[in-house]
């Protein structure tokens, strides 16, 4: 039976992350607020926790789960080859709405999908997420709708697709915003943006002048 937190209550929202925190490390689905929409999230280092993410959402492994961070400093041991216009973009627009898209160090043991040695990164603007994330660790997060449906800006709309199959639903209240994150590809030697979203390509080029954008 899944277990519903408001953390718009101060008691309610300190028991309602302890307990996500718990089902994270059980290997278990959690729903949680961030800045743009409620997302479905998994211990990111646990194959079977993603896999089962995956599965609720009915996605398959050729869209990869992203993953998200409570701190830039987390990155040093999850990236290589992060550029200097990749650390500006950081420093610019972390924590926020934008997902940077690097190669992951090959030495970690995760199983995101099928990522082709790189992981969709970003750190949420978002209080309730960021204390979940920081006492955490790195989670596989997705926004928390069915594949195919829209993603949820509260938590009624994310537990009225998701059920039972996630664990427990941190209930912020409304997202501050629908608009999905921005993507940027900074594998190669020029940023790309993949995907326009609330951070515009006019923003990014303030800090990356030679941005360019997929076709």
């Amino acid at each position: 039976m899944a277990r519903r937190y408001d953390c718009n209550d101060a008691t309610d929202r300190i028991t309602g992350l302890r307990e996500a925190a718990s089902a994270v490390r059980r290997g278990e689905l959690v729903v949680l607020p961030t800045d743009t929409v409620y997302g479905i999230g998994a211990d990111a280092f646990s194959s079977e926790a993603v896999n089962d993410l995956l599965d609720a959402k009915g996605r398959g492994r050729n869209m990869p789960t992203p993953v998200l961070i409570g701190s830039p400093n987390t990155l040093h041991g999850l990236v290589t080859d992060f550029s200097e216009q990749a650390w500006e973009l950081v420093d610019a627009f972390w924590p926020g709405a934008l997902t940077l898209v690097a190669k992951h160090q090959p030495s970690l043991q995760w199983d995101l999908g099928d990522t082709r040695g790189t992981v969709a990164i970003r750190m949420p603007l978002h209080p309730v997420a960021i204390e979940l994330l920081t006492e955490v660790g790195p989670m596989a997060v997705s926004s928390a709708n069915l594949t195919g449906h829209p993603a949820p800006e509260d938590c009624d709309a994310a537990q009225g697709m998701l059920g039972d199959s996630v664990s427990v639903y941190l209930d912020g209240g409304p997202t501050p915003g629908i608009v999905p994150s921005s993507i940027v590809d900074v594998t190669g030697a020029t940023a790309v943006l993949l995907r326009a979203g609330a951070v515009s390509a006019e923003e990014l080029r303030k800090v990356v002048p030679d941005l360019e954008v997929a076709n």
